[in-house]
C-alpha cells in the first residue's frame, strides 16, 4: 500500500495522540459562564493542518472540477461581482462569500481551496476544542469516517453552511433561539438544506431520549415500512419548488440509497446512548442531551435515506452528525467502567479504521 496523504492523515492522529499525551494541551476557558478544561487553540489547530493541507491541494475528487471552474469564472472586482451576482440562479449566499474572498485575496483557485478548507475547519476545530470530552477522538471521528472527504472535497456549499450553523452551537446550548435561527436563515442562503435546522432545534432541545425524539423514531420507521406512499407525498411537497425533480431524479438514476454499512456506522452513538440513557439524564447535561438527540435524528435520517435515496436524503443528516463526534467520545468515558470503557476504545478505533479502510481503498480506490 503507497504512503499517500490518505494514510500519512490517520499516521498522523496517531503521532498528535502520543503528543498530547505527553505534552501540556489543555487550558482553562470560559465556556457556558464556566470555567471549563478544554484543548488550546496552538495544539488543536496543529492536529488539523494535514486536513486543510489535503482538501486544499487535492486533485479531481469529487466535485472539485465544477468548483474550480466555478470560481475562475467569478469576477476579481467589487463592481463586476455585483453584475455577475445577478446572475446566479440559486444559493447565491456562497458565491456572495466566495466572490469576496476573490475579490479581497486575487488568490487563485488552489489557495481559494486552502482558504476555505481552513474557514470550514476551523468552525469544528472551535466547537470540538471547547466542547469535546476528547479533541483528538472527535478530529480522528471526523477523518475516519471519511467526512473532511466527503464533505470538504464534494458538497462543499452544503458544508459551508454546515460549518456556519455549527460554530453557533454554543447559542443552541444557551437557548438563545432567535440568534441560531438567524445564523440557520444566513447558512440557508449557501444551502437551502440547511432550513431543515429549524425543525431540529425544536427536537433536539429538552432531555435525551425525549418523547419528540422517539416520535421521530416511529415516523422513521413508518417511512421505511412504508417507503412507496413516503415518496408519493415528498413528491407532492417538493413540487413548485426548486427540489420538484429531486424524487424522479433519483429513481432515474437508480440511487439505491445510503449503504447500510455507513447507516449502521452512523447510528452506533444513538445506539448507545440508548443503553445509557439512565446515565444521561442522571447526569442531565445541556450538551449531551443535545448531542443525543442530534444524533438520533441523524440516524433517523440515515434509515430513511437507506431506503430511498443516498444522493439527496442522505445528505442531510451532516447538519447533525457532526454532535456524533462529541457524543461519542463522552459516552465511552461516562457510560462503562474503565475495563469496559478500555475495551470499548480499542473496538471504536479499530472499527473506524476498518470504515475507512472500506471507504478510501475498496469503494473510492484513493490509495
Amino acid at each position: 500500500m503507497e504512503l499517500n496523504e490518505f494514510v500519512f492523515i490517520i499516521l498522523w492522529m496517531g503521532v498528535m495522540a502520543l503528543f498530547f499525551h505527553f505534552v501540556q494541551v489543555e487550558e482553562t476557558m470560559k465556556i457556558l459562564g464556566k470555567d471549563e478544561v478544554g484543548t488550546s487553540l496552538w495544539a488543536a489547530v496543529l492536529v488539523v493542518i494535514p486536513i486543510v493541507y489535503i482538501v486544499g491541494s487535492r486533485g479531481n475528487i469529487g466535485d472539485t472540477y465544477n468548483y474550480r471552474k466555478g470560481y475562475e469564472g467569478i469576477p476579481s472586482t467589487f463592481s463586476a461581482m455585483m453584475s455577475y451576482a445577478s446572475n446566479i440562479g440559486k444559493d447565491r449566499g456562497f458565491w456572495y462569500f466566495i466572490g469576496f474572498i476573490k475579490v479581497l485575496t486575487k488568490a487563485d483557485f488552489r489557495a481559494y481551496f486552502y482558504i476555505l478548507a481552513a474557514i470550514q475547519i476551523f468552525s469544528l476545530v472551535q466547537i470540538y476544542r471547547k466542547l469535546s470530552a476528547d479533541y483528538i477522538m472527535s478530529i480522528f471521528l471526523f477523518i475516519a469516517s471519511t467526512d473532511y472527504i466527503s464533505w470538504m472535497c464534494n458538497g462543499v456549499r452544503q458544508f459551508t453552511a454546515v460549518t456556519i450553523i455549527f460554530a453557533g452551537t454554543v447559542w443552541l446550548l444557551e437557548k438563545k433561539y432567535l440568534l441560531y435561527s438567524i445564523l440557520i436563515l444566513l447558512a440557508s442562503t449557501m444551502h437551502r438544506s440547511a432550513l431543515i435546522m429549524l425543525p431540529v432545534i425544536y427536537i433536539t432541545s429538552g432531555e435525551a431520549w425525549n418523547k419528540k425524539t422517539i416520535l421521530l423514531l416511529i415516523l422513521t420507521l413508518l417511512i421505511v415500512a412504508y417507503v412507496e406512499v413516503f415518496t408519493n407525498l415528498l413528491d407532492d411537497i417538493l413540487e413548485e419548488t426548486q427540489y420538484e425533480n429531486v424524487v424522479s431524479d433519483w429513481k432515474a438514476w437508480k440511487d439505491d440509497g445510503t449503504n447500510p454499512f455507513r447507516v449502521m456506522v452512523y447510528s452506533v452513538p444513538a445506539v448507545i446512548s440508548f443503553f445509557g440513557r439512565k446515565i444521561i439524564r442522571y447526569e442531565n447535561n445541556t450538551l449531551i442531551n443535545i448531542s443525543t438527540n442530534m444524533s438520533i435524528v441523524t440516524a433517523g435520517l440515515y434509515l430513511v435515506s437507506m431506503v430511498t435515496s443516498g444522493i439527496f436524503i442522505g445528505r442531510l443528516p451532516i447538519y447533525t452528525s457532526l454532535f456524533n463526534y462529541i457524543l461519542l467520545p463522552w459516552e465511552i468515558k461516562h457510560i462503562f467502567n474503565k475495563k469496559s470503557a478500555d475495551i470499548m476504545m480499542i473496538a471504536l478505533y479499530v472499527s473506524y479504521l476498518a470504515f475507512y479502510y472500506y471507504q478510501m481503498h475498496v469503494q473510492s480506490g484513493l490509495f
